[in-house]
């Protein structure tokens, strides 16, 4: 399950994205979106590069059992593109966030993550 934020997220790694996510990958993101399939969770992943290319995820806590897990994870990065509404602003964030995953067969079949939301939006508009 760290090799979800480890190589799919901090590395993009698609080669990892393809042998660790179910071709019917359900996906509920932090902002909102919800995507399901390999492909849509890419299209959100990649989304949310543009917005801010140097976008990390690091796993404070991670509690797994053999087909779920539940991690807390701080997301920083800078804002570069597009992100909530907002046109780029070029600010450094980090936020909280939590995520719920499933698995099946070896691969995630599903994740449904949350944000502080409220405290990437003030860290945006402020200055």
């Amino acid at each position: 399950m760290a090799s979800f934020y480890d190589d799919v997220w901090n590395r993009w790694d698609d080669a990892m994205l393809d042998a660790i996510v179910a071709e019917d990958f359900a996906f509920r993101g932090s902002l909102g979106d919800e995507t399901s399939g390999r492909e849509g969770f890419r299209g959100y992943r990649d989304r949310l590069r543009v917005a801010a290319p140097d976008f990390r995820n690091q796993v404070i806590d991670l509690i797994a059992g053999p087909d779920r897990a539940a991690v807390r994870l701080r997301c920083t990065g800078h804002h570069r593109g597009e992100l909530l509404g907002m046109p780029p602003t070029g600010r450094a964030f980090d936020f909280s966030s939590a995520g719920f995953l499933t698995a099946a067969d070896g691969r995630l079949t599903s994740a449904w993550v949350v944000a502080d939301l409220d405290d990437l939006r003030r860290q945006l508009r402020s200055r």
